[in-house]
This record gives C-alpha cells, structure tokens and sequence, in this order.
C-alpha cells in the first residue's frame, strides 16, 4: 500500500488544532519536535509575519488518509494560504517488520501500491555545526531558498564522520529543513556545500528527500 510520513511546519500555538485533526483520522502516531523559523526579512514583510517558534509535527499515513488530513487541515487551518504553515507528504519506501506496518497502517489491507514517483518539490535536509544558520540561509537564499525551519540536534557517529567528511557530529548540532521546488533542489545544494559545505566552519551536510505533494506553498507558485 501507499505509505507516506506528512511532516508539517507551523507555529507551536497552533500545535494542539492540528494535533486534534490526526486524532480524528486515527493517525497511529505522531512525534512533534520544535523548531523556529529562518524567513528572510523581506518575505516576512512581504506577509506581515513575525518570527515564531514552530512546532514540526511528523506522522505517518495511508495515501488516502494523508489526502484527507491535507484537505482537513486546509480547511480548518487554512494551511494553504502563507504564514499559516506547510504540509508535506514523503513516500516511505520500506516499513521494518510486519507488525510495525500493520501498527502504521492501522492494519489496512495491502495491496501493494507503489508511491507516485514524480515530485515537483523536494524536502532538503541539512545538517551543521551550531551557530552558523544564518551563513548556511545565506549561501541557501542566493540559489533561491525563501526560508526553511530550523530544528536543534545532537549528532552521534563521530569516528565514520571525521575520517570521511572531516567533521564531528558528537557535538552540538542544527538541522534546517527546507523545502524547494524540484527544479531549484540542485543550486540550492550546490550553493550550500560550496559556501558553507564539509570543509568549513560550518560542515553542513546536505540531502534531500522527494516530497510527493505539498500544502503552504502557494507564494512560490505566485
């Protein structure tokens, strides 16, 4: 069957409302972490939005269950118009064990159904040394980022890091999530790993994951 983890973005406050909509679709399990917002100046201004903690708020659903908690969520949130939040839906490809599958999935029958594998927007993930969000924004915005979430972190796997990548990750870390059109996903990569990559004082590390459909976003379509 369809799987998918919706991770979504919004203001902490708003936690609770959004929470109460994957308690009504009997989402099996939620984990929210906390974050705070890294949008530019000019976009905030743009908006009229000021700078919030965030709640980031990880679930996993069926493709037809992560369908409605998008339109709920739209609907009593209004999580499509900007500076009310983002949604996002990732493909997960394997599940370990089958009673984890069946805890996911609510014990819905499998029919083995492949995620659509065609995205327009691309989830990317990065992972530095503490302090240096703003450069790594920076080096981000100048291919195109309009902002991303940040998250704190501890890193582990300290030994494999620094004799492959030169960087320590049994240290303090952030995690920035940003979200970016498929077509912008390599430049803004580059761009980051470049300026701000492995080999400088920022060691930020980045991957992206292939988000499948995608809530929040209408400015960068405008």
């Amino acid at each position: 069957m369809e799987l998918y983890a919706v991770i979504t973005v919004l203001d902490r406050s708003k936690s609770n409302t959004y929470l109460s909509i994957c308690s009504e679709l009997d989402l099996p399990m939620t984990v929210t972490m906390l974050g705070r917002g890294t949008a530019a100046q000019e976009y905030m201004v743009r908006y009229d939005l000021s700078e919030t903690e965030k709640a980031v708020i990880l679930c996993t659903a069926t493709s037809e269950k992560a369908q409605r908690l998008i339109r709920n969520t739209k609907k009593k949130m209004m999580i499509d118009i900007p500076g009310n939040g983002i949604m996002m839906t990732v493909p997960v490809k394997s599940v370990g064990g089958g009673k984890t599958l069946a805890y996911l999935t609510n014990n819905a029958a499998d029919d083995s159904a492949v995620p659509k594998m065609k995205f327009e927007h691309e989830l990317l993930v990065v992972i530095l040394n503490q302090s240096y969000v703003d450069d790594v924004m920076e080096a981000a915005r100048s291919a195109g980022a309009s902002g991303g979430t940040v998250l704190h972190a501890k890193g582990t796997g300290a030994d494999y890091a620094r004799r492959f990548l030169g960087v320590t990750l049994a240290s303090e870390k952030e995690v920035i999530l940003i979200t970016a059109r498929a077509s912008e996903k390599a430049a803004i990569m580059r761009a980051i790993v470049e300026k701000t990559g492995p080999d400088t004082p920022a060691g930020a590390i980045v991957f992206s994951l292939p988000v499948s459909s995608v809530a929040g976003l209408r400015n960068l379509e405008e």
